[in-house]
Formats: C-alpha cells, structure tokens, sequence
C-alpha cells in the first residue's frame, strides 16, 4: 500500500482515515469540497485539494494505488431537503469515481450504508446508497474493476460533526449538551442502532484495502452489538446530567440497524470493540 487517494479525507471518518494512513507511512492525497468537512481537520504531509469529486479526472496517471471513496451526501433529512444534491454527489459522484477508478487501473473501497438494509424508497439518502453500491456492482461485473463495498453503520468518535444538521445523533447531542440545552430525542428512543467506533471501521477500510480477498456482496462494518437511543440517552445522562425532550418521528428513521454475522469479517481478522459507554464517559465539554 504506497499511494491512496481518499474523498472526503477532511470529513469525520475521512480525518481519521488519513491520520492513521500516515501513521503507516503512506502518502495520502484527499478530495474534498468541504461541505462537511473542515479545513480544521487537515494534516501535515499529507496533499489536500478543495474540488468537487466530480472533478477527480485531475488525478489522472497520477499512480494512485486505492481510492478510498467517502465523499457523500451522508445524512437522512438533509437530503429530503435536497435530493437532487443527495443524486448528484451520491449517484453521479461515485459514477465519476468508478470511471476514473477503470482508466487509471485504481482498487476502490466504496463507502457504503446499513440503510441497504432496508426499503431504499424510505428516502432520497437512502435510495442514492443503493445506486451507489449498485454501480459499483455494475463496474465489477461487467468492466472487471477492483471495487469492494463496505457498509457503515452509526459510526462514532474523534473529529465527530457536531452540526445538528449533518451530524449523527451522538455529535448532534454533544453539540446540544454544550449548549445546556436539552438532548432531542426523536420519537419514542426504543429505535435500536449499531453504534462502531471511528478506530475500528478505519481498521476495516484499510484491511479491505489491503487484502486479496474479494468479498461477494459487501462488508458490513458494524460492532454486531446495538443500543436504543434511550439506552444512548441514559450514558449522557450519567455522564452530563442532561435532560431530554422528545420530538416527533421523522421519516426515514428506521426502527432498528445491527450487523450481521458474516465469515468473511473473520478470514479479514477485523473484530470490532463495543467501545460506546467508555467513549461517552471520557467525553468533555
């Protein structure tokens, strides 16, 4: 592993992604239009360009090695709000990766989503993950390229997002504890969710990257282990003392995500840790 091209490297997991890319010596170039990202996140030695990943035909012959695709449109309810966004980055921008990626003779690891899992018509996120994965399904069947999905699930940690609208529940309540406002908990909270730490799911991307084992459908990067988000609530409660406010359902918001068992993880040798209460208890203010 000598030279990786990673969108998305300035976002949550793409900081963390480039950090520990770095910490093993391998040269790093990141895309990212920083929508979500943050210049706050960049890193010495490694190469950042601010562009939209529909431009990636710049790194032509530029002997990249693995592109790990991040780059999205990566929040439920912001894309009701914009779906063609949701299309044009989801759909398009990873059409544009899976292009670049056969030129160029690039291995991909695509970045994919739990909600695969269930109806992609339950929203414009959702369904633009499923044609994401899709098309990388269409380049591996029929142009023979080297793409390996691997499914997120609700993935915590350093450099989180803390903004209410692109962030994940855990961010979003860090941001409001911060705020001495109380913790919004959308619906009744016995939604269960599989919550994996940044470190482990960093450790999977690279593994996959790395290995020659192809996998016939997809990793599922999950913990295995979920919580319902009252659960969730009570850890920031021993933690902050906070209080929480119920608001009403939203769409989109599945009632229950978990990992399923898969022999392929275990031939990888990637065992996630069920990190989620200590990570809580060591958070600050």
């Amino acid at each position: 592993m000598k030279k990786v091209l990673v969108t998305g490297g300035a976002g949550f997991i793409g900081t963390n992604l480039v950090k520990k890319l770095t910490e093993q010596k391998i040269e790093v170039v990141s895309i990212d239009n920083y929508s979500s990202g943050s210049k706050k996140n960049e890193l010495q030695l490694v190469k950042y360009i601010e562009a939209d990943i529909e431009s990636i035909d710049q790194f032509d012959n530029q002997n990249f090695d693995y592109c790990i695709h991040l780059a999205a449109q990566s929040r439920v309810q912001p894309s009701f709000e914009d779906p063609q966004e949701s299309f044009r980055v989801n759909v398009t921008g990873t059409l544009k990766v899976m292009e670049w990626a056969k030129k160029n003779e690039v291995k991909v690891i695509y970045a994919g989503s739990s909600s695969k899992h269930h109806d992609p018509s339950d929203s414009p996120y959702a369904m633009t993950k499923y044609l994401g994965e899709e098309v990388c399904k269409l380049y591996k069947k029929s142009y023979n390229l080297d793409v390996e999905i691997a499914r997120f699930y609700n993935v915590y940690g350093p450099y989180s997002i803390l903004d209410e609208k692109f962030g994940n529940v855990i961010g979003i309540w860090v941001s409001q504890a911060m705020k001495n406002k109380p913790l919004t908990i959308v619906g009744d909270g016995e939604q269960r969710r599989d919550f994996i730490h940044v470190d482990d799911l960093v450790d999977g991307l690279i593994k996959i990257a790395k290995t020659e084992l192809k996998h016939h459908d997809s990793w599922e990067i999950g913990s295995g282990i979920n919580y319902s988000i009252n659960e969730l609530f009570y850890m920031f409660k021993n933690k902050f003392n906070v209080s929480s406010i119920n608001i009403p359902d939203q769409p989109g918001n599945y009632r229950m995500t978990l990992r399923t068992n898969d022999d392929m993880l275990k031939k990888l040798n990637w065992s996630p840790e069920d990190r989620l209460n200590d990570y809580i208890k060591g958070l600050s203010l």
